[in-house]
């Protein structure tokens, strides 16, 4: 097979970093390509050696188009271009700093056969001219394309070979070639071939210029009819509110010439929103603030009471509890002030698929147009990320309910394991019988684990006839899948050690060959890790070396699934299939992995650094202007939760909102949530809660952006939201007077912290690298997420119709420049990480990446549908769950020592936003005086003393008055929201757990970062299950020890030893007061309360209790018991321990 070169200058491919000599011009990387023989040996070709071979004319095609003549039949185009497509999806893309960026050819991809036409590796015929072993070209369906009618099988390359150098004659028949039937057989449907590329226009020029020139064919009536669209946007006629329509001066349209007649089909179409706001009742919401004002109010008299009010018995007991009530009533007023303004929304979907989905004079077909998205799913360890849970998400990616073609799903594997990259080629290829069984019968949930493990019955509601037989067999098929997938890490080391073993031998030949006469000695080569077509995997080897190490491999780009078709491809009755596809969509979407690049020397920047480089590959590939970024253990619950998230999108105001925030949902959480992992009250409380203001916080998955929004840039008439603080300034006045002027292209892409700064082009590349692909992309992604022009209160829409035109095909360039920009180095100096994409200095990327854009005066909302969106799974696991709060907490320290600390917060941010995102960065400092305050209830009973001089009813009125206000705002906040009681009731107890454990360890990493400059480092969340497979909850009873444990721990057996202090010293004292031991005792046992979860996983099961556990209780019991007599000995024969002295 000869290889396809390609222009450089075709790409614009980025330059080396600024490391390397410093004046010299940019050097695009060379992209080599080359396959293994079947003869086992790699065969790579360069440009030379191709312009040598096949003459300049082969090089030709990627840029010149000749006109055909007798003695120049060149192919078709679209066949070409579908062709090259095919090659690419089929090459397995690597390169990086400073090297070759090379596209290997891969013969397979798994070991197993992949059937569907769109997978990499898809099986097919073989070239018939001898001496060839490469693939015949193939349409959407897999079935091969045979040019000539003796049906002789040929390749791309030896096809154009012997049309431009043979003469046109076929190799099999020595007949001329018929290019007409050709062209008949490649074309689908009649459809019009795609006419060449402007010479000088860029891929993505030309893509935008398509959808903005309203004068385009593709922009008109096909059907000969009143065009709505150009009479909309060319003239003066404009849609009305309800059903009514009139011509205004100013209106959409440029033009200033006579009116249009304004069409009666209009008149009976009133305009409908996407969403809707529902308010909480009056008679919730109005009591619920009125009850916060109360509690306020008492607080503050309670507060000023304590202070007036000293225990002049116990000063310091006194001091230090109302230094914490203090804390304690700033804490919840931060808390609970963002809380005064919840709502709830709803979507229609209907009115979105008849807006967007249904046949009218600007889309006659009723193609979608719909916006594209990209799916990020990110996992970087597939020894605490099983390859299975994390296929089984990509699989109800693939399967949900959006438009194929718009639908793109990007693997990162930031561990660049092979175990992960063979994992998402099975994945792929069982969708070819998953997402076609999903859409026959209408599966929820579309993951298939989820699935066949549901307890209700899967056969209700299910009409058709074969679904039994269907579901049988995928489920058989499923166990299969699943057993492949398990088997995988074997499989590759018995692979690889096979591969080394032929290796060693053939070292060993060699070198008796070399020396005939001298004793051979043993032969070491480094064990490599093989790919299943017999060549070394790229990336991690399972034994790491140089260049082969989780930290140190090259770039990896591999096209899982190519894209699909623009039109249905539907199925047919096939005997040799699985179930019966008759008219079944068995299209999948695009499916590509990716492993950034990483070199010793560089900060990767985990997670954030691994999403900023799937932005930038996904905007050169396939840049949908919305991007939905999952958890490897997050799957698609709601196969429709896209097209819910798209109605805010696309709703009137929806091109100011920079991301849409789905609840979290959790699988595998035990009946009682012990450790309050479900967090309801904080996803159905406080994020509804923020929903009422500038939006909920971003909270690292489940959440679905806009792409301008990541790249920093401003959300349109930010002039119009916000007037700034200084009204008074002229020269802003000014600044807003010029930017009225300017062209709402223009306005739609500002980016500047200040509203002073304007757009500079030309600063582009400092900003976002230097890149053209991806600066191209820019502008089409903007235009692209714009709402429907269809409401004269719609400002900064597009036209309907502008996202029905095809996509481009990928071709190599394409992915060579997707290489290029994940590479280690794109990032050195530029704005990524800083003020672009994913921010970067804290290891909660997510509310930072999220207060950034809220800065920006961005607005987000909150959805929560009636089937969850998204569902996952949490650690139950005590240890798990203490490491998880505890890398949460450290992000909010760090945030609150950073220049994100909200009150730094510019003018364009909300006052009530900017207290919640305070409290964020604050909360971890609670966890001081909370400790404090559970130590106090000992202190108190050890020293018979109180926090206050006597509980007299003053106190206790304003004790009871707090604590009934509470109750009350909990019972309304219950019915708002619609949590259960017992749910409130575990996030308060494990706001204590966390607050004595996790809490302070974060403030004292946190201070030592800032202050000695420690880096933090936290381990990844398992999402491994225990090891017994017969109990889903096993994990819960495992006991992993941590000295985040030793705060609880102690703070416990100190209340249970003070508590036997307090009593047994009134019951034997000459003048017992009980009220300071009730007082005492009762505090003691709150938090008793409230660690007992604690306590309860401390137990683990059947006495498994860890024995470190029973050595640090009975050593804080001594030492505690010890202090206390050296402290306060027993004098006489009425104390407790008669006439003991201590030594």
């Amino acid at each position: 097979m000869a290889s396809k070169p390609f222009r450089a200058s075709r790409s614009s491919l980025s330059t080396l970093s600024d490391a390397s000599e410093g004046h010299k011009p940019p050097i695009p990387p060379a992209v080599t390509f080359g396959r293994r023989t079947s003869s086992g040996r790699y065969v790579s070709y360069s440009r030379d050696d191709l312009d040598s071979d096949l003459g300049s004319s082969d090089f030709m095609n990627y840029t010149v188009h000749l006109p055909p003549t007798p003695d120049n039949q060149p192919m078709d185009p679209s066949i070409s271009q579908k062709v090259e497509e095919q090659y690419v999806s089929n090459s397995l893309f690597t390169g990086g700093f400073n090297s070759v960026t090379r596209a290997h050819l891969m013969d397979k991809v798994i070991e197993s056969e992949a059937n569907h036409p769109q997978m990499a590796g898809a099986k097919g015929s073989s070239c018939a001219v001898p001496g060839c072993d490469s693939k015949v070209m193939s349409d959407e369906r897999g079935a091969d394309i045979l040019p000539c009618e003796c049906d002789f099988k040929i390749c791309r390359d030896c096809y154009i070979d012997a049309v431009k150098t043979g003469g046109g004659i076929c190799p099999g028949c020595k007949e001329l070639y018929k290019n007409t039937e050709l062209d008949e057989v490649a074309v689908d449907n009649g459809r019009p071939l795609p006419l060449p590329p402007p010479s000088g226009m860029s891929k993505m020029e030309r893509r935008l210029s398509l959808m903005k020139s309203t004068k385009s064919a593709l922009m008109r009536s096909q059907t000969g009819d009143f065009d709505h669209n150009r009479w909309l946007f060319e003239t003066k006629g404009t849609y009305g509110y309800g059903n009514a329509i009139w011509p205004k001066e100013g209106g959409f349209g440029n033009e200033k010439e006579d009116d249009v007649a304004e069409p009666t089909e209009l008149m009976n179409r009133p305009w409908r929103p996407l969403t809707r706001k529902l308010k909480i009742p009056a008679a919730i919401l109005s009591p619920y603030r009125l009850i916060i004002f109360i509690r306020l109010v008492v607080l503050g008299l309670f507060l000023a009471w304590r202070i007036k009010h000293q225990n002049t018995d116990a000063v310091w007991l006194w001091g230090m509890s109302v230094v914490c009530e203090i804390w304690f009533a700033f804490s919840w007023l931060l808390d609970q002030l963002p809380k005064l303004c919840p709502i709830n929304r709803s979507t229609d979907l209907n009115v979105l698929k008849e807006k967007f989905e249904t046949p009218s004079p600007n889309n006659p077909t009723g193609k979608s147009d719909l916006p594209g998205i990209d799916i990020f799913v990110s996992t970087a360890d597939p020894e605490k990320e099983p390859p299975l849970v994390t296929a089984n998400t990509i699989l109800s990616i693939l399967a949900a309910d959006y438009p194929v073609e718009k639908l793109s799903c990007y693997v990162s594997d930031d561990g660049g394991a092979l175990l992960t990259f063979e994992a998402m080629a099975e994945a792929a290829s069982f969708a070819n019988v998953w997402v076609p069984f999903c859409r026959k019968h209408d599966i929820e949930p579309r993951n298939p684990e989820s699935y066949f493990n549901l307890k209700r019955d899967p056969y209700k509601n299910k009409v058709k006839s074969d679904f039994v037989k269907d579901r049988r067999r995928v489920k058989r098929e499923y166990d299969e899948f699943k057993v492949r997938i398990n088997s995988l890490p074997d499989s590759i080391r018995r692979r690889s050690d096979a591969y080394h073993a032929r290796e060693e031998i053939k070292a060993m030949k060699l070198q008796r060959q070399n020396r005939e006469d001298e004793p051979v000695e043993p032969v070491k080569i480094p064990k490599a890790t093989w790919m299943a077509d017999g060549t070394h995997w790229p990336g991690t080897w399972l034994n790491h070396t140089s260049e082969h190490s989780k930290g140190d491999h090259a770039g990896i780009i591999q096209v899982m699934l190519k894209p699909p078709s623009e039109e249905p491809l539907l199925g047919n009755a096939d005997d040799t299939k699985l179930i019966d596809l008759t008219d079944v969509d068995i299209r999948l979407p695009l499916l590509v992995y990716v492993s950034r690049e990483k070199r010793p020397g560089y900060d990767h920047n985990k997670k954030a650094g691994a999403m900023n480089a799937l932005v930038r590959a996904s905007a050169i590939m396939s840049n949908g202007p919305f991007i939905l970024n999952l958890d490897c253990d997050h799957y698609i619950y709601n196969s429709k939760a896209m097209r819910e998230g798209m109605c805010f999108m696309m709703d009137r105001g929806g091109d100011r909102l920079c991301y849409v925030q789905f609840p979290q949902r959790f699988e595998g959480i035990d009946p009682s949530d012990r450790y309050a992992n479900h967090n309801t009250v904080f996803f159905d409380v406080n994020m509804r809660a923020l929903d009422g203001l500038q939006g909920p916080v971003y909270v690292g998955t489940g959440c679905l952006f806009r792409r301008i929004a990541l790249y920093g840039f401003d959300p349109p008439r930010a002039k119009e939201h916000h007037s700034g603080c200084c009204t008074c300034c002229f020269g802003r006045q000014k600044k807003h007077a010029s930017m009225a002027s300017t062209p709402e292209e223009s306005r739609a892409l500002r980016m500047g912290d200040s509203d002073d700064e304007e757009m500079n082009l030309s600063l582009f590349p400092k900003k976002f690298g230097n890149s053209t692909f991806l600066i191209d992309s820019i502008p089409v992604a903007e235009f692209q997420g714009r709402p429907l022009a269809d409401h004269p209160a719609v400002k900064n829409g597009r036209p309907p119709g502008a996202l029905t035109i095809p996509r481009d095909l990928l071709d190599a360039s394409t992915v060579a420049e997707a290489i290029s920009v994940i590479s280690c180095w794109y990032e050195d100096k530029t704005e990524w990480g800083n003020r672009v994409g994913w921010i970067y200095g804290s290891v909660t990327e997510d509310v930072v990446t999220g207060y950034r854009m809220h800065n920006r005066g961005w607005k987000s909302v909150y959805c929560v549908t009636k089937r969850d969106a998204f569902r996952g799974t949490a650690p139950i696991n005590l240890t798990d769950r203490l490491h998880q709060v505890l890398r949460w907490a450290t992000g909010s320290v760090e945030i609150f020592f950073s220049r994100n600390n909200a009150l730094l917060a510019s003018p364009r941010m909300k006052i009530l936003q900017r207290i919640a995102y305070l409290n964020v960065g604050i909360y971890p400092f609670t966890s001081i005086f909370l400790i404090v305050y559970c130590f106090l209830p000992a202190l108190s009973l050890f020293s018979g003393q109180f926090i206050v001089q006597t509980l007299n009813v003053t106190f206790l009125s304003y004790l009871l008055g707090i604590t009934l206000t509470l109750c009350m705002l909990a019972v309304l906040e219950i019915k708002w929201s619609g949590i259960e009681l017992e749910e409130w009731w575990r996030n308060e107890q494990f706001w204590l757990i966390g607050g004595t454990s996790a809490h302070l360890a974060a403030v004292l990493q946190g201070l030592l970062k800032v202050i000695a400059g420690i880096e933090i480092s936290f381990t990844l969340t398992s999402k491994s299950a225990g090891e017994d497979v017969d109990d889903e909850f096993a994990d819960l009873y495992i006991v992993k020890w941590t000295s985040l444990m030793i705060p609880p721990i102690t703070i416990m057996m100190v209340n249970l030893i003070a508590i036997a202090v307090g009593v047994s010293r009134t019951i034997y004292s000459v003048i017992p007061q009980w009220s300071r031991l009730l007082g005492g005792v009762f505090f003691s046992f709150w938090v008793l309360a409230h660690l007992y979860p604690f306590a309860k996983g401390l137990m683990g099961r059947r006495g498994r209790t860890p024995t470190i556990v029973f050595v640090w209780s009975g050593l804080i019991a001594i030492t505690i018991s010890l202090l206390w007599v050296a402290i306060n000995p027993p004098a006489g024969s009425n104390q407790i321990g008669g006439s003991f002295q201590f030594p």
